[in-house]
């Protein structure tokens, strides 16, 4: 075991956004140490996967800002690391009913004729209208993972893969984190440990559910999953949200349903059985027609939801040296470079009124 030791903020839990607040930590020269239970870019959790979907196109102007600093983010970390990380491929957001998402430069489009123009890859259902949103596309959500652990690491933060966290105290200085490696110190502890959130905070037990979901990834180079064929979609249906990933650079094209079981997150998440797998191609067959749907990976996820679909980020009322951020219900991975920026703010004593919306303290709130 270690000897015991003290930085000035620990990050607990090393996933998108946890690896990018303490990327964002170090890079300020603030003394950082994180620690993961799980290898690097493991797949427990919420972040792993090739692919997410990055858009504008929200149901409530309170999250244009977030939404701009995501870009952002993800615009300067390509310039950082010399990687590519978001490709823009437009996305189409079908509906049946009203729809209120809005954001920059997003259109409403009912013509069926313009809706199969912009998109000739998707079946739209009939009756059914779209926001047509021209900033949509992919990110490479590996390799941002990836890249913000090297930049971290390389910036001076001590990460600690497989290294389970025991428990921790408060202290008169801060708190105190015993791992499976030794004791840690710190003035302020950073807690972006996702479907845990609940078993490390009993408080927000009532506020999330913890459900597995499932995605289906085909081969990818067929000329109808890629731009400008096809781009980000969800087609909104009774029995769940259906989305899609296009095949933007070689990593197919990915579905999948924003609805599933209520899951342990200490029980390794089931992979798909036979039936979800039939289920997930008859989809493609349905929406995505001109596919070849063999499976080249079916797997599973973990989503942490509010029933209002928003973020718990921010510190505790009753302990501000301890900052939260979780229950991101499927939409977070791609305000990443965002939450980890507003994070390490919190860390190191800035305020962030801008994220009242998505505040521990808010209830209520509508998406």
């Amino acid at each position: 075991m270690n000897t015991s030791s003290h930085v000035d903020v620990i990050v607990v839990g090393l996933g998108i956004h946890g690896s990018a607040t303490a990327s964002h930590l170090a890079r300020r020269g603030v003394r950082v140490a994180g620690i993961e239970q799980f290898a690097p870019v493991h797949a427990r959790g919420s972040s792993h996967g090739r692919t997410r979907m990055i858009r504008r196109a929200y149901p409530n102007p309170v999250w244009n800002d977030l939404v701009d600093r995501a870009f952002t983010g993800w615009a300067q970390l390509e310039e950082r690391s010399g990687q590519r990380m978001l490709h823009r491929t437009g996305g189409l957001y079908a509906h049946a009913g009203e729809s209120q998402l809005q954001g920059a430069d997003c259109v409403l489009v009912s013509d069926p004729r313009e809706l199969h123009d912009r998109m000739p890859g998707l079946r739209v259902p009939d009756g059914y209208r779209a926001v047509f949103d021209p900033s949509a596309g992919v990110v490479e959500a590996e390799r941002a993972v990836r890249a913000l652990q090297s930049e971290a690491a390389a910036a001076g933060a001590d990460l600690r893969f497989e290294d389970r966290m025991l428990g921790w105290d408060a202290i008169a200085d801060g708190v105190e984190v015993r791992t499976e490696s030794g004791v840690l110190r710190a003035s302020r502890i950073v807690f972006t440990v996702g479907s845990w959130v609940a078993q490390t905070f009993p408080r927000f037990a009532d506020l999330i559910e913890v459900w597995r979901i499932l995605t289906l990834t085909v081969a990818p180079g067929q000329p109808a999953g890629m731009p400008p064929a096809l781009g980000a979609l969800s087609i909104d249906r009774p029995e769940g949200l259906m989305f899609g990933i296009p095949d933007a650079d070689g990593n197919g094209v990915k579905i999948g349903v924003d609805a599933g079981e209520i899951w342990d997150p200490d029980v390794p998440v089931a992979a798909p059985t036979d039936a979800e797998i039939a289920h997930f191609r008859e989809l493609f067959g349905r929406y995505l027609p001109d596919l070849d749907s063999t499976p080249v990976e079916a797997a599973a996820c973990l989503y942490t939801m509010t029933d209002d679909k928003r973020f718990i980020v921010g510190a505790l009322p009753d302990a501000p040296e301890v900052i939260v951020a979780s229950a991101c219900s499927g939409h977070g991975f791609k305000f990443g470079p965002a939450i980890g920026e507003a994070l390490a703010d919190l860390a190191v004593g800035i305020e962030r009124p801008d994220l009242d919306f998505i505040s521990v303290a808010r209830r209520g709130s509508q998406r």
